[in-house]
C-alpha cells in the first residue's frame, strides 16, 4: 500500500513563489512596452526646467499660451499618430490646415454663405482630399510619402493661386462681419478662464487667470477618442494590423483598403478641425497656414512613442509629444534664446525619440 506525499507545500520553490516572479516580470514589461511612458516622462523634465528657469512659464498667463499651441498640434499628431501606426505617412496635413480655413473663409467673407455651410463645405472637401490620398495609395502601391508629398504641393499652390483669383490677396480678414460668425465662434474660438489665486508663485500684482481655448477641449475629446477607438474597438485592432502586418492582416479578413482610406480620411478630417479652430480664434487664416508643419505633427507622435516602421504606438502618447512641444516652443521664448533653437530641439527630440523607443521595446522583449 503507497501513499502519496505533497511536497511542494513546504517546498522554498513553490509555485506561489514562481507566479509573484512572474507577475513581476509581466508587470515591469506591461509598463515599459507602453508607448506613452517615455514621453509623460521628458514632459515632466522639461516642465520642471522651465518652471525653475524661468518667471513666467508656470504662472496662469504663461501656461495658457503653451497650452493653446500644445492643442493645435495635439490634435493632428494624434490622427497623424493613428495613421503611423497603421504605417503610413501623410505630408499634405499640414496644409490641409490652410485649405480647409481659407475654403471656409472666403465662403463667408467674399460670397456671404453662411458660417455652418461654409465649414461644411471645407469639411466635405478635406473628406474627399483624405479619401483620394487613401485611394491613391491603395490602388497604386505607391508609397504614402510620395503620394502625400504631391497632395502637399497641389495643395499649397491652390492656396496662393486660387485665393490670389478669388480675392486678389493671400489672406482672409474680415471674417467677424461674416453672417453667423459668432455662433461659429462658441464652438471652435471661445475660452474659459480659471482663476488660480492659491498658486505659491504668484505675485500679488499678478494675474491668476488661465485662460483654457476650445482648442484644449477639442485635443482632449480627440485623445480620449482615439484612445478608445485604439485599444476597445474592433477597428483599433485593425490598425493595429495593418500597420504591423498588412499581408497577413489580409489574410485573416482585416480590410485592410478600407482602414488605411478611412486613416487618412481621419488625418484630414483633423486638419479641418484645426483649420476652423485657428479660423475662429485668430479671425483671419493665411495662404501659408500649416505649411512646414507636417513634419513637426510626425515628430510630435514619434516622441509619443510611434515607430516610423509601424504596428505600435498610442494616442495619449501623441498627445504628450505634442505638449513637449508646446512647452518648448513657448520655454525658448520665455528663456530669450533665439527661436532657431527651437529647429534644433525638434532634431534632437527626433533622434533621441528613435533611439529611446528602440532601446525600451528592446528592454521590454528582454525582461518578458
Amino acid at each position: 500500500m503507497s501513499s502519496t506525499v505533497d511536497i511542494s507545500a513546504g517546498s522554498p520553490e513553490s509555485s506561489s513563489d514562481e507566479d509573484e516572479r512572474v507577475s513581476r516580470s509581466h508587470g515591469l514589461t506591461k509598463v515599459l512596452r507602453r508607448p506613452e511612458v517615455g514621453a509623460a516622462v521628458a514632459a515632466l523634465v522639461i516642465f520642471v526646467f522651465f518652471a525653475s528657469t524661468t518667471e513666467s512659464f508656470a504662472k496662469p498667463a504663461g501656461a495658457s499660451t503653451w497650452i493653446f499651441s500644445a492643442s493645435a498640434f495635439g490634435i493632428m499628431a494624434v490622427a497623424v499618430a493613428l495613421l503611423m501606426i497603421g504605417g503610413e505617412f501623410d505630408l499634405s496635413a499640414g496644409a490641409m490646415t490652410g485649405t480647409t480655413g481659407l475654403t471656409a473663409g472666403i465662403l463667408m467673407t467674399e460670397y456671404e454663405v453662411n458660417v455652418w455651410l461654409a465649414i461644411l463645405a471645407a469639411l466635405v472637401l478635406a473628406i474627399l482630399i483624405g479619401a483620394l490620398n487613401g485611394v491613391l495609395v491603395m490602388r497604386t502601391g505607391l508609397p504614402s510619402f510620395i503620394v502625400t508629398l504631391g497632395t502637399f504641393f497641389v495643395l499649397q499652390g491652390v492656396n496662393l493661386a486660387v485665393t490670389k483669383i478669388l480675392i486678389d490677396k493671400v489672406s482672409v480678414t474680415g471674417l467677424a462681419k461674416a453672417e453667423g460668425y459668432f455662433q461659429g465662434q462658441q464652438i471652435f474660438g471661445s475660452f474659459v478662464k480659471i482663476s488660480m489665486p492659491w498658486l505659491p508663485w504668484l505675485e500679488p500684482e499678478e494675474s491668476p487667470t488661465l485662460t483654457i481655448y476650445a482648442a484644449t477641449f477639442w485635443w482632449l475629446a480627440v485623445t480620449v477618442l482615439a484612445t478608445w477607438v485604439l485599444l476597445r474597438t474592433r477597428a483599433g485592432n485593425w490598425i493595429f494590423a495593418v500597420g504591423g502586418a498588412q499581408t497577413s492582416a489580409r489574410q485573416v479578413g482585416v480590410p485592410v483598403t478600407r482602414t488605411k482610406i478611412g486613416l487618412f480620411i481621419t488625418t484630414a478630417v483633423a486638419g479641418w478641425l484645426v483649420g476652423m479652430l485657428s479660423l475662429f480664434k485668430l479671425t483671419t487664416v493665411q495662404s501659408t497656414t500649416g505649411v512646414g508643419e507636417e513634419f513637426i505633427y510626425i515628430i510630435c507622435a514619434v516622441v509619443g512613442g510611434c515607430l516610423l516602421t509601424g504596428g505600435y504606438g498610442s494616442a495619449v502618447g501623441a498627445a504628450l509629444g505634442a505638449l513637449i512641444y508646446g512647452m518648448v516652443r513657448q520655454g525658448i521664448v520665455y528663456e530669450g534664446w533665439d527661436n532657431d533653437w527651437v529647429y534644433a530641439f525638434l532634431g534632437v527630440m527626433l533622434l533621441g525619440a528613435v533611439l529611446v523607443n528602440n532601446w525600451v521595446k528592446a528592454r521590454a522583449e528582454a525582461v518578458r
